[in-house]
């Protein structure tokens, strides 16, 4: 690896007596592919397997609880009966025949944070504290006879880690879920043995390290995820976890998984893009001072971020996540000096976590449609190539060109603009929007290199003899703005959300009419360039059309940098002083301002799509915002099932 910058992620690391090949470690992510009766499907071994054949050193396997009872959760490996451990051991081997470790993650539950109508239905905690999802519900706290019963259950749980083959044991204890609720006075309330000194709130996650080494013997690593930082008021600071971590360790801890969140900080559990790359780093530092086993880290790291972690000394093993879904093969494009060939994931959180939470299906990924399809999506050369057209240079029509040059056909994108990325790529000139950048960036280099022939600057029209000698034509024209018909609408001091992102805004107080995303996100930029912005919205919420953990990010930040939103709120007429607005009630005000931006929407541009399907029916599709307005995954998606349908 000489002359590779990134040589020091590759140097061999060791857990306790286990040998890693690199210091880069697959996040434990969550991904709905067990089956209902706890075994691992083809699904997600295949997944798992990508990622150990994509060089990484070691994977931890999404969480999986102790009994369904506790999980209060979705679909993980069966850990109390034997049904799975068959296929746990096929998942076991796949991985380890790349030369990656495997590493199960156990939970006793989520306690106070078990979503409503799973597992127990008044969720259990270390105390009657109050559930996160409804407040008014009292949890029952845990007897001293079920905890010594749970204990039981990590015996059996680590003896089905020991036969299926698993390298090594993570105990999920961040988060705030049942065992973080044990060890925090916020949540711990017990006046027994278990309750009140910190060798009481320690004695529960003892008693399971103590559980797991009598089980597993001295060679087996014990590894312990906790968040160092709750990141909300009333919850554990840094200081506050360093005895913790001492105490674990001299019970037997190998490594610590460490970060930053509890639910009440949700947007650190499922970090954002509004977080930026890192954001958990910072608790390393003090980390290292009060323990001596290895110290691993996540966090939305980027390769960069990774090198510079582990080269202060603060970290061992730098974690990815959702990188490691987004390009299974990122470590060794990374060891192949091929830095630029990375795809990167976007901290969206559409289609892993959203796709989870939203249809409580298995994830996939919005930049790789293929995730957890892998048998099924696997991109194979054709031995007919085709010639194709794509028209329209956005993610839609991007990820269109790229999947059919591929597979081995002949492609020519057309974009009418300067330069790709369509609006996608217009709106993203926030900081919190560097990925989306990046990820363009990929494409064009991507496209180059597939001998892709792009065209800029160039209008198509249905009459093109271009489109007469194409074999297929993908028509990714995007959407136009929505212009509601409001007085004023077209005056001096008015401009649309994407030329905003593309010139600029004049004045120090804007007035965002239209609180969807986009309208959020320019005024969040444009707010923290140090501008008076002011959100409104007619519907009774904000950002309703954003995914709940990016909300959640949305709602605090626009709170920190002073933005204000006037929601329930109809914009009825604009002039050079401001908008006017009618609120809920009937009454009127006017709301003065320099800039007002209309951010009312988009809706299809379906002018060319209509006319190339009326003249070339059976050789056309429609893909992305031209055919369905929706996030950049859907226009992602589309144009990839487009390209891998052609033969």
């Amino acid at each position: 690896m000489q002359n590779n910058k990134y040589a020091k992620l590759f140097e061999p690391m060791k857990i306790g007596k286990m040998n890693l090949k690199n210091r880069l470690v697959m996040s434990p992510m969550g991904t709905f592919t067990p089956q209902q009766d706890g075994t691992e499907s083809e699904e997600g071994m295949r997944y798992y397997e990508e990622r150990a054949r994509g060089g990484i050193g070691m994977i931890i396997v999404g969480s999986s609880f102790l009994n369904e009872m506790t999980a209060q959760g979705g679909y993980t490996l069966g850990l109390d009966n034997n049904r799975a451990l068959p296929k746990a051991t096929v998942l076991c081997e796949r991985v380890q025949r790349w030369g990656a470790k495997i590493c199960l993650s156990m939970g006793p539950g989520t306690g106070r944070n078990g979503m409503p109508g799973i597992g127990e239905r008044v969720p259990i905690s270390a105390s009657a504290v109050p559930s996160f999802y409804d407040p008014n519900l009292i949890c029952r706290a845990l007897t001293v006879e079920e905890i010594q019963e749970l204990l039981e259950l990590w015996v059996q749980a680590s003896q089905f880690a020991v036969n299926a083959g698993f390298d090594a044991i993570e105990i999920h204890a961040h988060s705030g879920y049942l065992i973080d609720q044990f060890m925090s006075p916020i949540w711990n309330k017990r006046t027994d043995e278990y309750g009140g000194s910190l060798e009481n709130r320690l004695r529960f996650p003892v008693e399971i390290v103590q559980t797991i080494r009598k089980t597993v013997g001295p060679d087996m690593p014990i590894l312990f995820r906790i968040a160092l930082d709750h990141k909300f008021p009333g919850g554990r600071t840094i200081e506050d976890s360093m005895p913790l971590l001492v105490g674990l360790e001299k019970a037997g801890v190998d490594a610590f998984d460490v970060d930053a969140n509890a639910y009440e900080s949700l947007d650190y559990v499922f970090p954002t893009a509004y977080l930026g790359e890192a954001c958990m780093a910072y608790v390393c530092e003090e980390a290292r001072k009060h323990v001596s086993v290895p110290i691993m880290n996540s966090g939305t790291h980027s390769p960069e971020t990774a090198l510079e972690l582990i080269n202060s000394g603060n970290c061992d093993f730098a974690m990815f996540g959702r990188q490691t879904i987004a390009d299974p093969q990122f470590p060794n494009k990374l060891m192949e000096n091929r830095r630029e060939d990375i795809r990167p994931c976007i901290i969206c959180n559409e289609e892993c976590i959203g796709r989870i939470w939203g249809r409580f299906t298995q994830l996939s990924c919005a930049v790789n449609p293929s995730a957890g399809l892998e048998t099924y999506m696997k991109v194979e050369k054709t031995d007919k190539p085709k010639n194709i057209v794509v028209i329209g240079g956005g993610p839609g029509g991007l990820e269109a060109a790229y999947t059919a040059a591929r597979k081995g056909h002949k492609v020519t994108l057309y974009e009418k603009n300067d330069k790709l990325g369509g609006v996608f790529g217009t709106i993203a000139t926030a900081p919190f929007k560097k990925r989306i950048r990046e990820l363009i960036e990929w494409y064009e280099l991507q496209l180059g290199k597939l001998g892709v022939s792009v065209k800029l600057n160039t209008q198509i029209n249905a009459d093109d003899a271009i489109l007469e000698t194409a074999d297929k034509i993908f028509v990714a024209t995007g959407s136009i703005p929505i212009k509601p018909a409001i007085k004023g609408l077209d005056g001096e001091n008015v401009v649309g959300v994407i030329d905003a992102h593309k010139n600029g805004v004049e004045g120090q107080k804007v007035l965002v009419c239209g609180g969807g995303s986009s309208g959020c996100d320019i005024a969040l930029e444009l707010a923290m360039e140090g501008k008076d912005v002011t959100i409104i919205e007619m519907l009774e919420d904000y950002a309703l059309d954003a995914m709940a953990v990016n909300k959640f990010s949305l709602d605090r930040l626009l709170k920190e940098n002073d933005v204000t939103i006037f929601t329930n709120s109809e914009v009825t007429e604009i002039d050079s002083e401001g908008v006017t607005i009618k609120k809920k009630d009937g009454s009127t005000e006017k709301i003065l301002g320099d800039t007002v931006i209309a951010a009312f929407g988009q809706k299809s541009d379906t002018t060319l799509p209509d006319a190339i399907r009326q003249k070339y029916n059976f050789k056309t599709t429609v893909i992305g915002d031209a055919d369905k307005v929706s996030r950049a995954a859907h226009a992602i998606r589309t144009g990839f099932y487009v390209a891998m349908a052609v033969e």
